[in-house]
């Protein structure tokens, strides 16, 4: 049996997950007549109770069509140190959208609004580049899976109202964040000016992300997504997938937090463990002794039928996912 907890990307559709993809009505998305897909983006659109969603082929596209949308060259987008957007998508925010980053030392990696008000520029000093975007992060991945309190959120968003900053979520995993505070999505609908959010990790779609704002910023991302060469024809056989995902697969998050939580114990009997990070949703993080790398632990697992990855040079990282159960679980308490 491979245990494998590399990533919540690792899941393979359900056999109802892939039933509805079968029957799926497509068109071409291109010309944006397939019919999924469109249901797809409404649908989320409508959860959130923002104006519109466009639907991506992964959240990295969907994060970085948001900053080329919100931001223009030279501009600089305020995030925390340890942020997707910045370690894992390629430097994207340069290459894509011409503008800088000013990194942040978040509390693993949330950022409060003192922190975004002292990081913007002043717009007349013209050595300085232009604050235009500030993004956030949840749950943040870095950081173990933690997720933010919502008045903090809030009270950024004032910040950037004063300053006439717009403010983008990367919610690659926001429905864990969702199932762990009870919090609705509509309220983060109110908030943000963009949101990005990952059907192929958690919720266990095969491939997709939607990106949500209003009709104008939507309309430009689209554009923005022709231009990288993200234009998809029949999609709506994924897209079958992200709405089955939506209907089913948000609530059963829970159940993967729980396992991680149950990880976590059973790190705590391994003499080689030093720390564990706090398990609030499906990431587990822990450190090893300066004596044993990351990589060489990585590879003892392998030879155990383990998965996992690196997290730093002695760090090393487990995801949930709803292909890792209980039985899994128990076998893995026995490798350890």
């Amino acid at each position: 049996m491979l245990i494998d907890l590399r990533s919540d990307t690792v899941t393979k559709p359900t056999q109802p997950m892939l039933e509805a993809m079968f029957a799926a009505s497509v068109g071409d998305d291109v010309f944006g007549d397939d019919p999924t897909v469109n249901a797809l983006e409404e649908k989320a659109a409508r959860l959130f109770g923002m104006e519109a969603a466009l639907f991506c082929a992964s959240g990295t596209m969907t994060n970085q069509l948001a900053i080329r949308v919100h931001t223009r060259p030279g501009s600089e987008v305020i995030c925390d140190k340890n942020s997707h957007i910045y370690l894992y998508e390629g430097g994207g925010v340069a290459l894509n959208s011409f503008s800088s980053v000013k990194l942040l030392e978040g509390d693993r990696g949330r950022l409060n609004a003192q922190q975004v008000r002292d990081a913007i520029n002043n717009p007349d000093d013209v050595h300085a580049a232009v604050s235009r975007l500030v993004s956030l992060e949840n749950t943040m991945n870095k950081g173990g899976g933690c997720y933010y309190d919502l008045s903090a959120i809030q009270a950024i968003r004032l910040v950037c109202k004063e300053h006439g900053l717009g403010l983008h979520l990367d919610g690659a995993r926001l429905f864990n964040a969702l199932v762990e505070t009870n919090e609705s999505p509509l309220e983060y609908g109110r908030v943000f000016d963009s949101i990005s959010i990952c059907l192929s990790k958690g919720l266990g779609c095969p491939v997709g992300s939607l990106l949500l704002g209003t009709q104008d910023f939507i309309k430009q991302a689209r554009r923005f997504r022709k231009v990288m060469g993200g234009g998809w024809r029949q999609a709506g056989y994924l897209a079958a997938a992200g709405i089955y995902a939506l209907d089913n697969h948000v609530d059963r998050l829970r159940e993967d937090h729980a396992r991680a939580r149950a990880i976590g114990q059973m790190l705590q009997r391994l003499p080689e463990v030093e720390e564990i990070f706090p398990i609030d949703t499906n990431i587990v993080i822990f450190r090893l002794p300066e004596t044993i790398l990351a990589v060489d632990y990585i590879a003892q697992l392998a030879q155990k039928g383990i998965r996992a990855v690196t997290f730093g040079k002695h760090l090393v990282r487990f995801v949930t996912h709803l292909d890792f159960t209980d039985q899994q679980l128990e076998e893995l308490g026995k490798r350890f």
